[in-house]
């Protein structure tokens, strides 16, 4: 991970505040919360910092304190699908492919908020993989994550893009303060063909549509919609 942020090595208080957030790793040996506290960096990366590329080697492990990053795949014509987010208490399950294969990266990460990070050098986080508990939480991950991302092709693949839009809908509110590009890109799409659907919906008086503003008229419309089957 390369995060052009301002930095200080672990304080006193990192293994108190991680613990705090990642309990699997309450178990972890002394001199291994002592090689955390030493050579953990912690990172304070503005909004919008692009954290990692594609093609760039993962030079660290990271664990988000506060905040959110966006996880997303993104096409030579500039198309992006979101992957998945990482907010406090859990980690990119990506960098970790990364340092244990020792690949480079295959999807880019930004700091959709600001940013509390806390990040192990690759050496460290290879040596506590021996700790039993750091291996118990690092393949975790990868459990939790390949399910997420299952989801993800499940509802590519077998739902219908007016489905997935009626569901992205939902959950926020009345209103939703987006744009219709912001929500092509959430679904892995063009922004035409979501506005073609957000203007369907809205002549059937599910929504009504502002400048970079949805107003949910009809809930109960959009979750029929999302639940019909093929």
């Amino acid at each position: 991970m390369s995060t052009p942020a301002s930095s200080t090595s672990g304080s006193g208080t990192t293994v108190g505040a991680l613990t705090a957030l990642y309990p699997l790793l309450s178990g972890l040996s002394a001199t291994a919360r002592q090689r955390i506290e030493t050579e953990g960096r912690l990172l304070d990366v503005p909004a919008g910092t692009r954290l990692f590329d594609e093609h760039q080697p993962c030079t660290g492990f990271p664990f988000v304190l506060s905040g959110q990053v966006k996880v997303a795949k993104a096409s030579a014509s500039g198309r992006e699908l979101p992957l998945y987010r990482v907010h406090a208490g859990e980690t990119c399950v990506i960098s970790s492919a990364c340092l244990l294969g020792h690949n480079d990266y295959n999807a880019y990460g930004v700091a959709e908020t600001p940013l509390k990070l806390l990040v192990l050098p690759a050496a460290l986080f290879e040596q506590l993989l021996a700790e039993p508990d750091f291996r118990r939480f690092v393949f975790g991950l990868f459990s939790e994550r390949v399910a997420d991302l299952m989801q993800l092709v499940e509802a590519i693949a077998f739902h219908r893009l007016d489905q997935r839009l009626a569901s992205l809908l939902l959950g926020h509110g009345k209103t939703l303060h987006t744009t219709h590009q912001q929500l092509a890109d959430e679904l892995g799409s063009v922004r035409e063909i979501v506005t073609r659907l957000l203007k369907s919906f809205a002549d059937q008086g599910l929504v009504s549509l502002g400048r970079n503003q949805i107003d949910i008229l009809d809930a109960a419309g959009l979750r029929g919609i999302a639940a019909e089957k093929k």
